[in-house]
């Protein structure tokens, strides 16, 4: 068989469906035993959005999601992709081509070190040099990959080892299990939280998976300990459960820090040092407990008294069959959290003002976002807003990335979640700066028939730093930028575009992408100017009342 092929069949076992990714000369052997392949190749404009959609194909499934490059520049393209679902722990394999290792012949043209550039940003990283080693290469990639804690891999086929013929055969996965914590250290930690007085539960990315989902939901029930979650632990459990404290989209000074602060004992579930810090650790005030499928990366702001390492939904089970509500804990103090977060979430809910507030911009889309519709945000300033005021219903239905927190991702993690779910409802809401930097996907996202929302919220700058810029007192410069005409560029691909002037008409036009088919830009300008008042000193002003 050729070697390509053996890939190809390879990738198949691995049960992949899609490639995601730009061809290059040195791939056209792959790319011909793609095209008799069970697998489909999406073809994208750019590297970088190919490695996007391929990591949240890998965030939403648990699968390793592929993405193809050639050489050279093809391959430098994947970096920011690398990290993003390195980061993010997102299963994905990135394959790139490479000139021929045995005859060189063209000298150094094009020729980066590719293995060594993808070294730090990748779990594993090869370079193919015998077609005999593709079954094997192929395995550990995807193993790597996929298990915990998930992350990018990559492998480099030559072309002239693509070319090679080998009678290897295939490896198929192996039958394994992850390791559960030790009893005592689920006694240790029972004892803990059932001697506090003050419990409180930290959901974190980590605890999104499907079985942990589940158990956390049957924890808290039992337990009525409140709990609240990092912003990639956001729809782990139903946001509108009466125990939700909120999200910790801001460092400090909210509502849910206060909670925090009040707490003797945290258990932290999922929590992973690439997030912000959801609460700062001081010596002696509170035990920390570290519930994760490793052990706990001591920082500063994190260094946790008792961990419990193993399969997080068999901890979560052990501990609520462990736990029962005691009499003596006392949820007072969190109560009156919840009552002042709730009264301040609904501040701004019904303001009309156009160009639209950030929290009625919100509202509108939670209240016509069907339960499992998912929405994907780039980065920016709105990405505080939604992390804090979008109630999520379900899992994996605010897709956001606290891990690298790169920008030009919105549209395609949106399309690599239409790819997944093609009948759920899907939205990206990206900034103008982030929506430039890959809106060429557009043409990708037409091409394919999806059917889609891409929301841009326009303010004609590099709307989060300049708020920090603002912050820290320095004077407005190097901010501020033009825009195309969104609404001719979107219907310059075959997209339709809409841009409404005022809030009414937004409701209306989004209804109507959400229900008509094909491929929508909404044109939103939003209003910012209350980001300081808010987020800075209101939010911070009113929860050190309590």
């Amino acid at each position: 068989m050729k070697a390509s092929d053996l890939f190809v069949k390879a990738l198949e076992a691995e049960g992949v469906q899609y490639v995601f990714g730009i061809p290059g000369e040195e791939n056209l052997d792959l790319l011909e035993s793609l095209r008799t392949s069970t697998i489909k190749l999406i073809l994208t404009r750019h590297e970088q959005g190919a490695g996007f959609m391929a990591a949240t194909y890998g965030r939403l499934t648990g699968k390793a999601g592929v993405c193809l490059a050639t050489l050279g520049p093809g391959a430098t393209n994947f970096v920011t992709a690398a990290a993003y679902a390195q980061l993010g722990a997102m299963p994905m394999l990135m394959i790139t081509g490479q000139k021929p290792v045995k005859v060189s012949k063209q000298g150094h043209f094009q020729i980066v070190d590719v293995v060594s550039m993808m070294r730090p940003l990748t779990k594993y990283t090869n370079q193919i040099v015998s077609a005999d080693n593709i079954p094997a290469r192929v395995r550990e990639a995807f193993r790597r990959a996929e298990e915990e804690r998930p992350g990018a891999t990559h492998l480099e086929l030559p072309e002239d080892i693509a070319h090679e013929q080998s009678d290897s055969i295939v490896l198929k996965a192996s039958f394994h299990r992850r390791p559960i914590a030790d009893d005592k250290a689920i006694s240790h930690a029972a004892d803990a939280i059932t001697a506090a007085r003050r419990p409180i539960l930290m959901i974190g990315a980590g605890a999104n998976r499907k079985l942990s989902a589940k158990m956390l939901r049957e924890f808290i029930d039992k337990t009525g300990i409140p709990f609240f979650t990092t912003q990639m632990g956001k729809g782990v459990v139903d946001e509108t459960h009466p125990l939700w404290l909120g999200n910790a989209a801001l460092s400090d000074g909210d509502f849910v820090h206060k909670a925090v602060e009040n707490a003797d004992c945290i258990i932290n579930v999922g929590h992973d040092v690439i997030e912000k810090p959801p609460f700062f650790m001081r010596r002696g005030l509170r035990t920390v407990i570290h519930i994760n499928y490793s052990s706990a990366e001591v920082d500063t702001v994190y260094f946790p008294q008792i961990e419990v390492t193993g399969d997080v939904a068999n901890t979560i089970w052990r501990l609520k069959e462990s736990i029962a509500p005691q009499k003596h804990w006392d949820f007072t103090y969190f109560d009156k959290v919840r009552e002042n977060l709730f009264a301040h979430l609904a501040l701004g809910a019904d303001d009309d003002r156009f160009p639209i507030y950030p929290v009625r911009m919100v509202r509108e889309i939670r209240e016509l976002m069907p339960p499992d519709g998912i929405v994907c945000l780039d980065n920016g300033m709105y990405k505080l807003w939604f992390a804090r005021y979008y109630k999520c219903r379900e899992p994996n239905t605010l897709l956001l990335d606290n891990a690298l927190a790169t920008m030009g991702a919105g549209l395609p993690s949106a399309m690599g979640a239409k790819m997944v779910y093609p009948d759920r409802k899907v939205v990206a809401v990206s900034g103008d700066g982030g929506f430039m930097m890959n809106s060429q996907e557009l043409e990708t996202a037409v091409r394919l028939g999806m059917n889609l929302t891409q929301i841009v919220l326009r303010d004609n700058a590099y709307g989060m730093i300049k708020w920090k810029q603002a912050n820290m007192k320095f004077a407005n410069f190097g901010m501020d930028m033009g825009n195309p005409d969104f609404v001719k560029y979107a219907e310059s691909y075959g997209a339709k575009g809409w841009r409404p002037n005022s809030v009414a008409e937004f409701r209306s036009m989004f209804q109507r992408t959400l229900d008509e088919p094909g491929v929508h830009l909404i044109d939103l300008a939003i209003d910012y100017s209350d980001n300081d008042r808010v987020l800075n000193k209101e939010i911070k002003e009113l929860s050190a009342k309590l």
